[in-house]
């Protein structure tokens, strides 16, 4: 008990260091903390010395895969050009099933990169994530980095365009450049801000001269490291840009099974499954993505911790607003569905809904009648 006392001790000193942002102060502390547990946890000790040793940072993240230069910076700004992600997702994210097997795919080939080097093949190198927002794409390349357990590094293409122009294509080989120095996995943001059709009138010559730097990194990209890229807009790509991509990604909005898997991620046990259920099968007739879902429920958390209310009554009330927006066919179609598949009492139902129960019976009937 003692032990284990003063490991909690331990973990809440270095979780206020690092929370206060004293980078310096956290590396003192787990230098101290090995050599207490050199006695009494050996291999918890080693552990801490590794991570010492190898000493990854901001400025630095890939000093301990052998590339101890510092990330690119601006000439003029000295504003860093790209981040390093840490945010690896605490469970395995939800996804649809051609979405889960694409990335299921691009990390097998490089865990059991020896059986297609037998086969005189070498993994893919660079994949491109095509959907709109809030569909999962960032969060599949941490769900990559993390299984990999290589570093990401984060190129957000529209903030360098904005501040850069000028000079976006030096900064963009320095930065690609420096991913490839040693095993990584850069993330190329908002892709469609520079890699535009070449055809657009509207496009000033650097934009179009800077398609022509990519097309070139993308073809020199080597196999010991992985280049991923994101867009929203698929449609304003280069054709070139999408040629080059060896694997391409599509990212579609959320099923309600997906939504329903998500949501139960998100409250954490603490929603009713029926209520999860009719809430996927609403925000999925919205049209909703996986960060409208996490947006909700956030959302509820606070209403129902204000309020003191159940977390499972407060999103069907807080979803009920929105459902209630939609037009009046949409939600009898709705309603129906919940009555006949989830088994919802058409009470909890026109709550969610604002169809009266009397529509939703004359309804029921009619389809009983006509079937």
């Amino acid at each position: 008990m003692d032990e284990m006392t003063a490991l909690e001790q331990d973990l809440v000193h270095l979780a206020r260091m690092a929370l206060a942002g004293r980078g310096q102060d956290v590396q003192t502390l787990l230098q101290r903390l090995a050599r207490r547990y050199s006695r009494t946890n050996e291999a918890t000790s080693k552990a801490l010395q590794a991570l010492l040793r190898e000493a990854p940072s901001t400025d630095a993240p890939l000093r301990g895969l052998g590339n101890a230069a510092p990330v690119p910076l601006d000439v003029d700004s000295r504003v860093p050009l790209i981040r390093p992600d840490h945010l690896a997702p605490a469970v395995t994210p939800v996804l649809s099933t051609s979405v889960r097997s694409a990335v299921d795919q691009i990390c097998e080939e490089r865990l059991r990169s020896d059986r297609l080097l037998q086969a005189g093949l070498t993994p893919s190198s660079s994949a491109l994530f095509v959907g709109p927002p809030g569909v999962g794409k960032t969060l599949a390349a941490r769900w990559i980095a993390s299984r990999l357990n290589l570093p990401l590094l984060v190129l957000d293409l529209s903030s360098v365009m904005s501040s850069y122009l000028g000079r976006t294509g030096g900064n963009i080989r320095k930065v690609l450049d420096y991913a490839k120095a040693s095993p990584s996995i850069l993330l190329l943001d908002e892709l469609d801000t520079v890699a535009k059709r070449r055809d657009d009138g509207a496009e000033v010559g650097e934009l179009k001269r800077l398609v022509t730097v990519l097309l070139q990194e993308i073809d020199d990209w080597p196999s010991s490291s992985l280049l991923l890229a994101a867009t929203n807009h698929g449609a304003l790509l280069d054709p070139a840009v999408w040629r080059r991509f060896e694997v391409v990604v599509d990212f579609p909005l959320p099923e309600a099974v997906q939504l329903r898997k998500a949501l139960d991620q998100y409250c954490e046990g603490q929603a009713p499954d029926d209520v999860l259920t009719a809430i996927a099968r609403a925000l999925s007739v919205q049209g909703s993505s996986f960060s409208d879902a996490h947006r909700l429920v956030t959302a509820a958390r606070r209403r129902a911790a204000l309020a003191e209310q159940p977390l499972g009554e407060t999103l069907l009330s807080m979803c009920g607003e929105q459902v209630k927006q939609l037009p009046f066919a949409e939600r009898v179609r709705l309603a129906l569905d919940l009555v006949q598949s989830d088994h919802m009492s058409q009470r909890r139902v026109h709550e969610l809904s604002g169809v009266s129960r009397d529509t939703i019976r004359s309804r029921m009937r009619r389809e009983e009648s006509q079937g």
